[in-house]
């Protein structure tokens, strides 16, 4: 029979447990011990959510989800594959909880996208039996079909999972589907190859964009109305166009097959090329560093070595036609160590010195409109 509690009555009851027991529970397991006492709702619980909630602090926003209603459908405790439709509400293609604090560990699996993001504090990330402590701001992404466990071990960290059907993604994200980068190429890998585990993890810091989003969709999860689904659809579209926009630098798998898709390396190359070494871009995707090298050739037709240095150059023509950054300065940004080293590249690529080339083809000063009309009447 299906019931209903809070996120903060749940809670409770699991923080208590956790104290007088010092065992965790799983979710499903809570609610079978809070049935058995008396302390579910049969009917639904409504919520009134406060116009302020976007502005509050990230302690205040929790105290509001505590008082959003958690519908349970009824579920094996122990089933390692859990499936959408027991998640997932009814009509929803996106749909975002709160992740319980004191779970006990037990690898799980599901058949849809699972999205993971440390508003505060800290959390264990468990795939394949290793652990990864994720901190505030990170983002994990995790595929379909990949066993994993996610565990909050205190009362203050808060974490906000967003579920979305993996059909989805064929019928709803075709625009970021169609980009030519990381995240993208993730997406239509793990759709390509179902039952491959991996995940993606991005690093936003405290972004505050990012934390706006997960309120948006946690409200709209609670409100359960008939525009609940599209808000949270655009809502979610919003949020993996602000982690490519920028974060893409940030990006680590767990696994990743380059196939046909030799674009995404490049662009991979393109974001890192100040720091990035044969032997890095190698591990991260997962290639032998004479295999990587010969697909390099094969696809741009210059070595490893040539593509850095040309990804240099190219920047450090614009930033002296663009800026008045020093040489030193211009020499850091594009992955020099010295202003002289990046001066004998320079000029052995174009003949002449940075400063040279600079005072040749440096752009002239912006127009600016009415500024010479503002500067007569001041």
């Amino acid at each position: 029979m299906q019931g209903y509690t809070t996120y903060g009555k749940f809670q409770e009851q699991m923080n208590e447990y956790h104290k007088r027991t010092g065992l965790n529970l799983q979710f499903m397991e809570m609610i079978s011990r809070m049935e058995q006492k008396g302390l579910m709702e049969a009917s639904p619980i409504g919520v009134r959510i406060p116009d302020e909630a976007q502005g509050m602090s990230d302690e205040e926003f929790d105290k509001i989800v505590d008082t959003m209603p958690i519908s349970v459908r009824p579920q094996d405790a122990n089933n390692p594959l859990v499936l959408e439709e027991k998640m997932i509400p009814n009509f929803y293609d996106v749909f975002t909880i709160r992740h319980p604090r004191f779970t006990r560990r037990y690898s799980h699996s599901h058949n849809y996208f699972e999205l993971d993001f440390v508003v505060k504090g800290e959390a264990e990330f468990y795939f394949e039996e290793t652990k990864h402590v994720m901190h505030e701001g990170e983002v994990c992404i995790i595929a379909p079909g990949s066993k994993h466990d996610f565990l909050i071990n205190d009362e203050t960290s808060i974490v906000h999972t967003v579920c979305i059907r993996r059909s989805t993604f064929d019928s709803t994200f075709s625009s970021i589907m169609s980009h030519q980068d990381l995240l993208s190429g993730f997406f239509r890998q793990m759709l390509k190859n179902d039952g491959r585990s991996n995940y993606l993890m991005l690093f936003t810091g405290n972004n505050l964009e990012c934390r706006i989003l997960l309120r948006k969709l946690m409200i709209e999860s609670a409100k359960n109305d008939e525009y609940s689904n599209g808000c949270c659809i655009s809502i979610i579209n919003l949020f993996f166009c602000n982690l490519l926009r920028n974060y893409s630098k940030t990006i680590a798998f767990y696994n990743y097959e380059i196939g046909s898709d030799f674009s995404l390396v490049l662009q991979y190359i393109q974001h890192n090329y100040q720091n990035i070494t044969l032997s890095s871009l190698a591990d991260f995707f997962h290639y032998s560093e004479p295999h990587l090298c010969t697909l390099i050739k094969q696809n741009t037709g210059e070595t490893f070595t040539e593509l850095i240095k040309n990804l240099r150059m190219k920047d450090a023509v614009s930033f002296l036609i663009n800026t008045d950054l020093k040489i030193n300065e211009i020499a850091e940004q594009i992955g020099y160590n010295s202003a002289d080293h990046f001066s004998r590249v320079f000029r052995q690529t174009y003949k002449c010195s940075p400063a040279e080339y600079r005072k040749n083809y440096k752009k002239e000063s912006p127009f600016i409109p009415f500024s010479t009309e503002q500067e007569e009447r001041a």
